[in-house]
């Protein structure tokens, strides 16, 4: 029998975000030591991703899906490599993933949240606003959900009120989310009250100062506002 409680260290650091000390231990592991393989895979994979070192956590999260081992390891792992794909501009990649969990029937909020994403990203708005609306029947309370769609009724220039409703609530949950700050500010914007907007994108520049996305919306702001 496997011995695992050699594990039990790395796991310890994981559950304490301690993410790049936990990725050392799992690393540093001896290739001879009696432990589950899959399941390290499964914490490198886990480490790399809260790293954003997507490309590294890939490869693992691959292992752990391939394996055929413990089921729900194997749906959070295709769940990432879902989320990663897209993320990365992997496109069909991601959409393979996620009909994959449709397959199994894992359908929680965060899978439909990703699906629309996925469908947002390839233009598809009926699709998109159609997942995010599903996310939220399973969890009102999703933020992805909360601020993607509130995000893509901006964009469409649809039900503004509920948009600024939804952003606003994303924002109250996730204050220090650029994204989320983001999408309630273009809303301001879209409302056409750009001092507000402003506000909000300001804040989320200053969280995400490398965004290119976030850098356009104030462009457009302050044009529109004269400045």
């Amino acid at each position: 029998m496997q011995n695992n409680t050699i594990l039990n260290e790395g796991k310890l650091l994981y559950s304490q975000k301690k993410y790049e000390r936990a990725l050392a231990f799992f690393l540093g592991l001896p290739s001879d030591s009696e432990t589950d393989k899959i399941e390290v895979s499964y914490y490198l994979g886990l480490c790399y991703t809260k790293l954003e070192r997507y490309d590294d956590a890939l490869l693992f999260l691959e292992q752990v899906v391939t394996s055929g081992g413990q089921l729900e390891r194997v749906l959070q792992c295709r769940f990432l490599l879902a989320v990663i794909y897209a993320l990365s501009g992997r496109k069909r990649l991601a959409d393979f993933e996620l009909n994959k969990l449709l397959e199994t029937g894992y359908m929680t909020a965060s899978v439909y949240a990703a699906i629309a994403f996925v469908a947002w990203e390839q233009n598809d708005t009926e699709r998109c606003m159609n997942y995010y609306e599903q996310s939220l029947k399973s969890d009102p309370d999703n933020i992805s959900s909360l601020n993607g769609l509130g995000y893509v009724l901006a964009c469409q220039d649809k039900d503004l009120t509920r948009a600024l409703t939804l952003c606003k609530q994303a924002v109250k949950s996730a204050p220090k989310s650029a994204a989320c700050l983001d999408s309630l500010g273009w809303v301001y914007y879209k409302l056409g009250l750009y001092k507000d907007a402003l506000q909000y994108l300001n804040q989320a520049k200053q969280l995400d100062k490398n965004n290119a996305e976030i850098e356009n919306h104030i462009k457009s702001v302050e044009l529109k506002a004269g400045n």
